[in-house]
């Protein structure tokens, strides 16, 4: 028989809830020492349960919990501060993150950079109420970069040379980096590739990766959203054509 397991204030977030029954949930969470667990939250749904308002997506909490099998239960949560949920456009950037991390990162892998890196993301987006799309695009390349899907971004893939600084290179999702065929117009120089590896390489300044994303994001954006479907499997994400959905909306008011 499995020992059961105890784990006490633990940073995270949540990233989706499931109902269970009448009164409870099933939570699927990011926690920053522990990565993706699934956690069971008996009687959340209950009108008078203390678990309601805390149990939402996108807000910091401090999660305590045990169990000896897949799916433990929760005991306690509580906001930890800083932030509170982010809405409209921002809430649905969130939930894209949300998406990303639970078709990407398998469950009980702990990813503690990647977590840090989420956190200021969300709270970037709750202090700004819009999406930055240098921030998403900082997330998407930490993402990658943890779940090991993102190539070396300072040698060109098929010669293992280092790219040349002023020449054009595009992402490939099994080669790498490649030259650029004439006309390929997101793609980026090998200056900007290397600037981007070096501030992945800068693992306490999730800020200089921002910096570095917003100098090429257009060009940047398509690329990556190519490697994303790719390694999901998907030819869109739900929550970014709702977003984009949205968008298109307001636009026509």
């Amino acid at each position: 028989m499995s020992k059961t397991q105890r784990f006490t204030d633990e940073p995270a977030f949540v990233l989706h809830r499931y109902d269970w029954s009448e009164t409870s949930l099933i939570l699927d969470v990011f926690t920053r020492q522990h990565g993706r667990q699934a956690l069971v939250a008996k009687g959340a749904k209950r009108p008078t349960s203390q678990l309601r308002p805390v149990l939402l997506p996108l807000q910091p909490l401090l999660l305590a919990w045990s169990g000896s099998g897949e799916v433990h239960t929760l005991k306690t949560a509580h906001w930890r501060g800083g932030h509170v949920m982010p809405v409209g456009e921002a809430l649905l950037a969130g939930t894209y993150f949300n998406e990303m991390l639970m078709r990407l990162l398998a469950r009980d892998d702990a990813h503690p950079r990647l977590f840090d890196g989420y956190a200021q993301a969300v709270e970037r987006l709750a202090q700004r109420g819009t999406p930055d799309p240098a921030v998403l695009r900082a997330f998407e390349l930490l993402l990658l970069r943890e779940a090991g899907l993102l190539p070396e971004l300072r040698a060109d893939g098929a010669s293992l040379q280092a790219v040349a600084p002023q020449a054009l290179y595009m992402l490939s999702p099994e080669g790498g980096l490649r030259p650029a065929e004439p006309g390929e117009r997101s793609a980026l120089a090998g200056a900007q590739f290397e600037a981007l590896q070096d501030a992945l390489d800068d693992t306490t300044h999730f800020a200089g990766l921002v910096a570095a994303c917003a100098v090429c994001q257009a060009g940047l954006q398509a690329q990556l959203r190519h490697l994303l479907h790719y390694h999901c499997g998907v030819k869109s994400f739900k929550t970014r054509q709702m977003m984009l959905d949205v968008q298109a909306l307001v636009r026509t008011r």
